[in-house]
C-alpha cells in the first residue's frame, strides 16, 4: 500500500517520545488511517488520485478493498470527485452525509462528543489548524490522531490509543462509513465507505482482544 500525505490540518506539539520504534503493523495501520482521513478531509486532486491508481492492494478483505479504490480513482477524474465530494459532505445547506461525532452520536452538532474530543486533543497537545474550519470530532480529524498514536508522531501515555479510539471512532465511524456505502451520491466514496467500514470493524476487534 503506498502513501497519501494527510490533508487534514491538524498540527500537534513535540514528541519527546517519538524516536519509540514502531512495527510494520502499526506502521500500516497508520497509513491506513492517514488515507481514510486524507479522502474525507478533502476531495482529492490530480496527484492524490494518480496515486492511489497506482496503489497496490495486496490480500485479504483490506487488500480487495484497496484494489477496489484504485480502480476506482483510475477511472474517474478529479472534476467528477469535487462534484461527488460537495454533494456528499458540504451541499446546499448541508452535505447528504454529516461525519461529525456529535451528530451521529446525539443527532445534533457540537455536542458533548465535541466537548470530550477537544478535552483529549489538549492531553496530546493536538490544535486544530488555521487552514481547517471544521470542528474537531469530523472524522478525518479523528482518524488523523489515530494515525498519529499508531505511529508514535506524538506523545501519548500507555493505552491512550485504545482510549482515544473507544471514546471517539468506535462508538459511531462504522455506521458512518455503512452510510456512505448507500448514500445516493457515492460513486467513487462507495469504495472509500467500504475500505472505511471494514477497516474500523478489524480495529474494534483488535482492541477487544488486547483489552
Amino acid at each position: 500500500m503506498g502513501s497519501v500525505a494527510s490533508v487534514v490540518g491538524l498540527t500537534e506539539g513535540a514528541a519527546p517520545g517519538a524516536s519509540l520504534v514502531i512495527d510494520d503493523v502499526d506502521q500500516l495501520r497508520a497509513r491506513h488511517y492517514d488515507l481514510l482521513a486524507a479522502l474525507l478531509g478533502r476531495a482529492p486532486d490530480v496527484a492524490v488520485l494518480d496515486a492511489l491508481g497506482e496503489m497496490e492492494g495486496g490480500e485479504g478483505v483490506l487488500g480487495r478493498h484497496l484494489s477496489d479504490l484504485s480502480r476506482a480513482a483510475a477511472t474517474t477524474s478529479a472534476q467528477a470527485i469535487e462534484r461527488e465530494f460537495f454533494e456528499l459532505f458540504v451541499g446546499v445547506g448541508r452535505g447528504e452525509l454529516l461525519p461529525y461525532a456529535s451528530y451521529y452520536l446525539t443527532g445534533f452538532l457540537n455536542e458533548r462528543p465535541l466537548a470530550r474530543v477537544r478535552e483529549d486533543f489538549s492531553a496530546l497537545g493536538i490544535e486544530r489548524g488555521e487552514a481547517m474550519s471544521e470542528p474537531e470530532d469530523h472524522l478525518a480529524m479523528l482518524l488523523e490522531v489515530m494515525a498519529g498514536l499508531a505511529a508514535g508522531r506524538f506523545e501519548a501515555e500507555p493505552g491512550m490509543q485504545a482510549r482515544f479510539f473507544a471514546r471517539h471512532v468506535a462508538p459511531w465511524a462504522t455506521r458512518f462509513f455503512a452510510d456512505l456505502e448507500q448514500a445516493k451520491a457515492a460513486r467513487f466514496y462507495r469504495t472509500v465507505g467500504e475500505l472505511g467500514r471494514t477497516f474500523i470493524e478489524i480495529e474494534t476487534e483488535a482492541f477487544a482482544m488486547e483489552g
